[in-house]
């Protein structure tokens, strides 16, 4: 079985290359063209796929907190206190 690690060296340099140059036609640049942020992409290669999941996890609980603060302001005076 195949274990999964960060890029590294050679490996990271080549897809970040990639990144910054896509070659025409492919997925990269049609992502590029659509508007696709690939620089936020380049920071995540140097990350293993644990840390990769962590900030991901992270970024939900963030984002249920907001929503959580979002529904509480739209509830009135008495809702607020009854909770």
């Amino acid at each position: 079985m195949a274990v999964l690690k960060a890029h590294e060296g050679e490996a990271l340099e080549r897809a970040r290359e990639r990144l910054r140059n896509p070659a025409p036609g492919s997925k990269i640049a049609a992502a590029r063209d659509f508007g696709i942020d690939l620089t936020l992409l380049m920071g995540t290669l140097k990350l293993s796929p644990a840390e990769r999941a962590t900030r991901m996890l992270a970024a939900c609980n963030d984002a249920a907190k907001v929503r959580g603060a979002a529904s509480k302001s739209m509830q009135s005076p008495r809702q607020r206190h009854s909770v």
